[in-house]
């Protein structure tokens, strides 16, 4: 790829930028505070915001694009995010020097697409799936994924960064750190939300026929990253499921091979969101048991996202290497706290719901935080905030609520 001059000062404006950020002292402090907490040792809760709505974000143009070739805007937008954030929702984030180049990896999917209708209504949109499955034939569709590497294509991304970014930030590549494993969300776009939840009591052979074979799919993936050698160590501001920094010495294993990572070097995680109303009973006929799979692999473990699990503690200790759980703002803390424990790093999800009210009042959201980590005292906590939908066009809630995170969570210490 060939830069033009002046996107090419562009971009290296800002990796200088982040640069000075990165050399500073505060985010190898947050590196040791995320390894203590991951660790289940005694520290203030962490703080985490992601999942923004970027669109209402630009203030004075600090987001604005710059660059005059369409080519650059991914990276430049990246750029831009980080040090907005730093600006303005400063929460535990570890701002990195390495710019990361990835492998130049190619996916055949699973051979099934969704068939849905879409309505949009007030700019959201929702979507009505069209059922694919009414037979034990019909999970043939979902196909095993190939897997394979373009190395030259790979080198190419490697070349073009590091001459970029020469002498102002290191340049590193990196395969598959991680893996998003939530197969109910993708099956239901196959199935239909409705259809699935009756066919549990209906139908259950073939609800389990499609998610053993989905998770086939999903292993057989993961066996293809492993055998190419397509798997590498996270970076240190990497996430753990939906939850805070992955930042640990307990990862990669000991004794492991620096030129061949397994995934037993890195974290998992999975979640079926659409069980929040399922028994613990059937949450494991028709998921953990099938996630189980998957989640053996990993060296450590994050499970949940935005389902409630404080009532399904007992089930989920199951789980090998399991370290982190999420607790949504649908789940009952002091139940939570009272089932957990110091067992496993509480995940707190405050709900995102309060920056859309219509009048914006920071202290009752502080009201708000304080009462959840009052009823999670005594557990290890970090605090996620997420699915920010809308701020209402008003940058400045994000900005006040992540410091207020961050002093009330000091108060927790």
């Amino acid at each position: 790829m060939s830069i033009s001059t002046g996107d090419r000062v562009i971009l290296r404006d800002l990796a200088k930028e982040i640069a000075e950020i990165a050399a500073l002292p505060v985010h190898e402090e947050k590196f040791r505070m995320w390894t203590r907490l991951n660790k289940l040792e005694s520290t203030r809760p962490m703080v985490n915001v992601f999942q923004i709505p970027w669109n209402e974000m630009n203030v004075d143009d600090e987001l604005t694009l710059r660059t005059s070739d369409t080519a650059w805007h991914g990276l430049e937008l990246g750029m831009r995010q980080q040090l907005y954030q730093w600006r303005h929702m400063r929460d535990d984030q570890i701002v990195e020097e390495t710019v990361w180049a990835g492998y130049a990896i190619h996916d055949t999917g699973f051979g099934i697409a969704e068939d849905s209708d879409v309505t949009t209504e007030s700019g959201i949109a929702s979507r009505h799936f069209h059922e694919q499955f009414q037979t034990l034939d019909d999970i043939e569709k979902i196909r095993m994924p190939q897997i394979s590497h373009d190395e030259e294509a790979g080198a190419r991304n490697l070349e073009v960064l590091s001459e970029l970014f020469d002498g102002i930030r290191p340049v590193r590549q990196r395969g598959v750190t991680g893996y998003w494993f939530a197969p109910w969300d993708l099956l239901i776009t196959w199935y239909g939300v409705e259809r699935a939840m009756l066919d549990m009591a209906l139908n259950p052979d073939l609800v389990n026929a499609a998610m053993a074979r989905l998770v086939d799919a999903y292993i057989h993936r993961l066996d293809q990253w492993e055998a190419l050698n397509l798997l590498s160590l996270p970076s240190e501001n990497a996430g753990s499921g939906s939850g805070g920094l992955s930042c640990t010495d307990e990862l990669p294993q000991p004794g492991y091979d620096p030129e061949r990572i397994t995934p037993k070097d890195l974290w998992g995680c999975a979640t079926p969101q659409i069980f929040s109303e399922i028994s613990p009973e059937m949450h494991w006929e028709f998921a953990l048991r099938h996630e189980m799979r998957w989640l053996e692999r990993w060296g450590l473990t994050y499970y949940g996202c935005c389902e409630p699990l404080h009532h399904k503690v007992d089930l989920l200790r199951g789980i090998p290497n399991l370290r982190k759980i999420s607790i949504s703002p649908m789940a009952e803390k002091a139940v939570a706290a009272e089932n957990i424990g110091t067992d496993f790093v509480v995940s707190l999800k405050p709900n995102p719901a309060i920056l859309a009210m219509h009048t914006w009042d920071v202290s009752v959201a502080r009201q708000e935080l304080t009462q959840e980590l009052e009823q999670l005292r005594g557990c290890v906590v970090e605090i996620i905030l997420k699915d920010i939908s809308t701020v209402l066009g008003e940058p400045r809630r994000l900005w006040e609520w992540t410091q207020m995170a961050v002093e009330v969570a000091g108060e927790f210490a």
